[in-house]
């Protein structure tokens, strides 16, 4: 009790100043005068502001923290989203492969693009499959769109595809139309050729190609293009045909590789026609 009594000897001027303040507020607080209301609103205002002032202090501290859970959220939904548009690319992919395979009576083996090379005078492109899946040399590759190419060389579980824009890509077509035959072919340019067409034969631009009967590799009646352009050559008997593949060989994801083989009594009576010939 001595104690406490030293303190309030030792601090009794802000003991008085606490006590006088207490009375002036609960002065205030009971005067009804008009002059003494303003002040206790003006007082009351005062007091919010700085009441609203203080709490900013603790938000800006925590407004880094909240700021990168939000960075982390928007990667991780962004993440998501993509995955999903993703997912639902391949999923519209595969069922359209489901319904072309369900619809060709050609026995199909299907294949993932895992590596494709578009900017060289052979291109090639990089399958999944093998001949541990029954892919042999020389099998044709398509697509529901149409023709892609065919097989050059397999291992047990990868094989290597020659698509329609490589040099040394030949195969027999067809204008659909017209039932004209010529032979397909690349020249390094931005489309398709076809060679061997005269230029008394019925072509038009917008005619659809397909392969035709007389392909040693490709089934008949495939799609292979669009005539883009047909010319004259004056000093040429042929018509210059060019086309465009209705495959979009830079988005070719999946393919089908048809197991069929070669006629192999049909190849050697044709080429010791052509021996007899020379």
């Amino acid at each position: 009790m001595h104690r406490i009594l030293n303190i309030i000897t030792e601090f009794k001027e802000y003991f008085v100043l606490i006590l006088l303040i207490l009375i002036s507020l609960i002065l205030l607080a009971l005067n009804d005068n008009s002059q003494i209301k303003q002040i206790r609103s003006y007082t009351v205002g005062i007091i919010g502001v700085a009441q609203t002032t203080l709490t900013l202090f603790p938000n800006i501290f925590n407004l880094q923290q909240e700021n990168e859970i939000l960075r982390q959220l928007n990667v991780t939904m962004s993440d998501e989203v993509s995955r999903l548009r993703e997912a639902k690319i391949e999923n519209t992919q595969l069922r359209k492969m489901l319904i072309f395979k369900e619809k060709n009576f050609f026995k199909l083996v299907s294949a993932d693009v895992i590596g494709k090379s578009l900017n060289l005078l052979r291109n090639t492109i990089t399958l999944n499959v093998g001949t541990s899946d029954s892919v042999s040399v020389n099998m044709p590759i398509i697509t529901e769109q149409g023709v892609v190419g065919r097989i050059i060389a397999t291992s047990a579980n990868y094989s290597i595809g020659q698509i329609l824009y490589n040099k040394d890509f030949r195969t027999s077509v067809k204008i659909q139309r017209s039932r004209v035959d010529g032979i397909l072919a690349w020249d390094g340019g931005n489309y398709l050729l076809i060679k061997n067409v005269s230029k008394k034969q019925d072509v038009k631009v917008g005619d659809l190609v397909t392969t035709s009967e007389y392909s040693k590799i490709f089934p008949q009646n495939i799609k292979v293009g669009l005539v883009t352009e047909v010319t004259e050559n004056p000093i040429s008997l042929f018509k210059d045909i060019m086309i465009e593949p209705t495959v979009d060989f830079t988005k070719v994801e999946q393919v089908f590789v048809i197991q069929t083989l070669l006629d192999s009594q049909r190849v050697d009576l044709e080429n010791k026609s052509v021996a007899r010939g020379k």
